[in-house]
């Protein structure tokens, strides 16, 4: 049984960062695809980053276009954790983050096949 449990939501002021976390058990970390995701109120839920093997030990990354350059999406396979560091927040990226596991090697924006409870992002103005 997959469980993701993300941690690290928070609020912080416009400019700022944190740093989420999604601890994984259940099944092999590292040869699957990984992925973020929010969703703000009265919107659907959307992509936000994720990361895919591209070899034994290294990764393919990927990012929705609003948090290019300011977000940056990592895993730890000796902990069975992906991250997701955000830095130069924005009042727009106030939402529940869900961190997302696929069942193989490549991810899908459209959505993911097991998901996190969620932990929630407010950036203030």
């Amino acid at each position: 049984q997959v469980q993701l449990v993300e941690s690290g939501g928070g609020l912080v002021q416009a400019g700022g960062s944190l740093r989420l976390s999604c601890a994984a058990s259940g099944r092999t970390f590292n040869s699957y695809a990984m992925g973020w995701f929010r969703q703000a109120p009265g919107k659907e839920r959307e992509f936000v980053a994720a990361t895919t093997p591209s070899g034994p030990t290294s990764y393919y990354t990927y990012y929705t276009d609003s948090v290019k350059g300011r977000f940056t999406i990592s895993r730890d396979n000796a902990k069975n954790t992906v991250y997701l560091q955000m830095n130069s927040l924005k009042p727009e990226d106030t939402a529940v983050y869900y961190c997302a596991m696929y069942r193989g090697r490549t991810y899908y924006r459209s959505g993911s096949d097991y998901w996190g409870q969620g932990t929630q992002v407010t950036v203030s103005s």
